[in-house]
């Protein structure tokens, strides 16, 4: 059973720093006073960790470890809020669960480790809500860390284990509302997330997933809704890593993925326009890898995805307009592998890119889409899927995609 090439990280002590801002319906009506000022600044180290025993579980074993270094959240529900806000992290953040699952799990095992940076949320419903946002990381180590080895453990019911390390968050979502504004996002940390899990038996469904992310912003609107928004990330850290590896005795379902990112950007919208001007620059080594084994097993997935910059834009409306500028000088490695014996079905894939932009409109609306694109990918760029089955087996299913930049842009029906 083999363990992702990932470097462990020193113990830390334990901090936080949470604000909470909320525009009111008393603020709205007031053109002069709907302002929030946000400056936060974490110098200490932020750690989570926890170890869970069980026997014979009858039950579900939900388990949560969050470590975040700032924090802010806001929203606007009539008239208008602007948010101004600053957060910088200087410390270290590690997050980390040690499952020890003995005998029969019967229930469903549901785990989540998130080690985060800074974290903005914002969101306007029936309201409008302007953003200027700046999240910058150090030179830190950011780590989320999950752990249920042995080899002995029964997961009857299934279950899904997650971790993810990012650095900078901004998430925003509209209903009735309006977003618009800028958001920067720096980090030079370094990023592990790692996921290790190995069992005896587990004839449940079984996700086993880790992500490690430099810089994300998310946008998401529900009609209707609309978005103008500026997006400037870089990402100088030495390595963003991604590390899963899934191991079964007699596996039913069993799933490993794996996916790294220096700089993303999603912007999802259904209703209004959508207008992004995007800035995204990685320099960082980007790696993601996903071993999966299974002695004999029904269908496994192995699956790893690695990008230095990433950006979707998508409106199920009339009108998308997209300014992207995008460099890559960094490394981006996506590995996958299986091995097993005997079994049924087994899909494996790998896929790396160094830059990549999206974006869509709906055609059934008469809608109108307009992009300014400019790639640039210097840095090495590969793509690896390794499987073996030495029994009987029925179907393998495998495949590698490499990318230096790629961009598609099109017309459809929502939905579609």
């Amino acid at each position: 059973m083999a363990r992702p090439a990932l470097i462990r990280l020193a113990g830390m002590i334990a901090a936080t720093a949470t604000c909470v801002a909320a525009g009111t319906e008393a603020q709205a009506q007031d053109p002069d006073a709907p302002i929030v000022l946000n400056r936060q600044f974490q110098g200490g180290n932020v750690a989570a960790r926890q170890t869970v025993t069980t026997v014979d579980a009858d039950d579900q074993v939900t388990v949560s470890t969050s470590a975040t270094g700032n924090t802010l959240s806001g929203a606007v529900e009539t008239g208008h809020l602007t948010v101004d806000s600053e957060q910088e992290l200087q410390g270290d953040v590690e997050a980390e669960t040690t499952l020890v699952l003995n005998g029969d799990t019967d229930g469903y095992v549901t785990s989540v480790t998130q080690a985060n940076g800074n974290y903005l949320a914002g969101g306007a419903y029936g309201g409008d809500l302007t953003l200027d946002a700046t999240q910058t990381v150090g030179a830190t180590r950011i780590e989320a860390v999950s752990d249920l080895s042995g080899g002995t453990a029964r997961l009857i019911g299934g279950g899904r284990i997650e971790t993810s390390a990012t650095a900078n968050t901004v998430a925003l979502a509209a209903q009735g509302g309006h977003i618009d504004g800028e958001i920067r996002q720096d980090t030079a940390a370094t990023l592990f997330s790692s996921n290790y899990v190995a069992v005896q038996y587990a004839p449940g469904e079984t996700e086993v997933n880790s992500q490690a992310l430099g810089n994300v912003a998310a946008y998401t609107g529900a009609a209707p809704a609309s978005q103008n928004l500026r997006l400037v990330q870089s990402s100088t850290g030495d390595l963003v890593q991604a590390g899963t590896s899934a191991n079964a005795g007699n596996a039913w379902d069993l799933a490993g993925r794996a996916r790294a990112g220096g700089n993303q950007g999603h912007f999802a919208n259904a209703g209004g326009s959508s207008l992004v001007e995007a800035q995204q620059s990685n320099s960082s080594r980007v790696w993601a890898e996903s071993i999966v084994t299974s002695y004999d097993y029904g269908q496994v997935t192995s699956h790893a995805q690695a990008a230095g910059n990433a950006l979707s834009v998508g409106n199920d409306d009339i009108y998308v307009r997209i300014d992207n500028d995008q460099i890559n000088t960094g490394g981006v490695q996506a590995d996958a592998s299986f091995a097993g014996a005997y079994g049924y079905d087994a899909y494996v894939g790998a896929d790396a890119v160094g830059n990549s932009v999206t974006g869509y409109a709906c055609a059934e609306c008469g809608a109108t889409l307009q992009a300014d694109n400019v790639q640039s990918n210097s840095g090495d760029v590969s793509a690896t899927a390794r499987t073996t089955v030495t029994g009987d087996s029925r179907a393998v299913i495998t495949g590698t995609n490499a990318v230096g930049n790629a961009a598609n842009f099109y017309v459809t029906r929502p939905g579609n």
